[in-house]
């Protein structure tokens, strides 16, 4: 008989997240690619979409619901009928029929997936919506899920805070795409970006739980005379980031700003990146950060629970109770790692060592186990 794992596969028909998108597809080549004898993937996928589901090689079947992924989410935040049905249902996120089950006699289980405690701790940097509905899954993951998995036990830790899913709680780390690597056409791909060769680079945007403020402080206050490139903002974000650049001293020939990228255009602009500086301090797994400890990219980053967890000792990680103190910190970090090439070097060392702790197929192999055990 063939166990069947079916996988929401939403996010790859119509995708609302860049980077969770990403892991979708990722997750789902590992889950396919790694599946114990005798099992099987299928995808579970709104009606419509753009997307490419044939990124995905392997899957048993794909079912596509009724309902276009809008009203799908409204379907699911109520907990009315879908038509998705039951089995063993895993979601990269909290996008899954949540609903009363049984998985005892029924075999029916469901597993949802927690990356970023934004929509909890940084509520108004969402529209009202969003964070209403990522709160309002997490209440039914409460009553209906099986098992929450959250990418690091920092996470983990401020989850059971959140919500009262005592021992279901599971840890699954992300990891950078299968065979992420600079590519040998990297200095095309950065001309074609219009990027300079040589810079510091930064994730995110100009709202306070991403840090740049912080970021951008640290690199005027280190003195150092490099472009700064900041990857992952949204559309309107440029002016904002500019004014916060300036404010830190940053020239504004030197600031270079882009929107999010794909994976072969990511791993070029990395290759071009002297350091990643992380500022961001949320409970959120930091995806560049293992995407620079993938390809030996030197990490400078601000100290919180997430980045000590995560980067350990393969990167600097910088304390700071106050701003000010954390943007001295990480300029005088910036300026020692990078006075001579012994320095960066070492750290790059560092970087591509921890890098290789951080694999999909191990987040698979995980799955399958936590499914099974289920």
């Amino acid at each position: 008989m063939t166990a069947t794992l079916r996988v929401m596969l939403d996010q790859l028909v119509a995708p609302t997240e860049p980077d969770l998108a990403e892991a979708s597809r990722e997750l789902a080549r590992a889950l396919v690619i790694g599946a114990p004898a005798g099992c099987e993937v299928e995808g579970i996928a709104p009606a419509g979409g753009r997307g490419d589901l044939s990124e995905v090689a392997g899957l048993a079947g794909v079912q596509r619901t009724a309902l276009a992924r809008r009203e799908l989410a409204g379907a699911l935040q109520l907990g009315v009928g879908t038509g998705i049905g039951g089995g063993m249902i895993h979601s990269p996120s909290l996008f899954a029929p949540l609903v009363r089950h049984d998985r005892v006699h029924d075999n029916d289980q469901t597993v949802v997936t927690v990356w970023d405690l934004r929509p909890w701790d940084a509520a108004d940097e969402l529209p009202r919506a969003t964070a209403g509905w990522h709160r309002a899954m997490l209440k039914r993951a409460v009553k209906h899920a099986d098992a929450v998995v959250a990418p690091t036990h920092a996470i983990a830790a401020r989850l059971a805070e959140l919500a009262p899913l005592g021992d279901r709680i599971r840890v699954i780390a992300g990891a950078a795409p299968l065979g992420f690597a600079v590519p040998t056409d990297e200095v095309g791909r950065r001309r074609m970006l219009d990027l300079p060769e040589g810079f510091l680079l930064l994730s995110g945007g100009p709202v306070r739980s991403d840090g740049l403020q912080i970021g951008l402080a640290a690199i005027g206050a280190s003195g150092i005379d490099l472009p700064v490139v900041v990857i992952d903002t949204q559309d309107g974000d440029e002016p904002a980031i500019a004014d916060l650049a300036a404010a830190a001293g940053i020239p504004e020939r030197s600031l270079h700003v882009r929107g999010a990228l794909e994976a072969p255009d990511r791993a070029a602009v990395l290759g071009g990146a002297v350091a990643l500086v992380a500022p961001s301090r949320r409970a959120a797994f930091p995806w560049r950060v293992v995407d620079a400890l993938t390809l030996g990219v030197p990490v400078i980053a601000a100290e919180s629970a997430v980045h000590s967890e995560v980067i350990v000792d393969g990167g600097e990680v910088i304390p700071g109770a106050v701003a000010e103190t954390l943007v001295e910190g990480m300029a005088d970090a910036l300026r020692r790692a990078l006075a001579t090439t012994v320095a960066a070097d070492r750290l790059a060392v560092l970087a591509g060592d921890r890098g290789r702790a951080f694999s999909w197929r191990e987040a698979a192999d995980r799955v399958w186990q936590l499914h099974a055990e289920l």
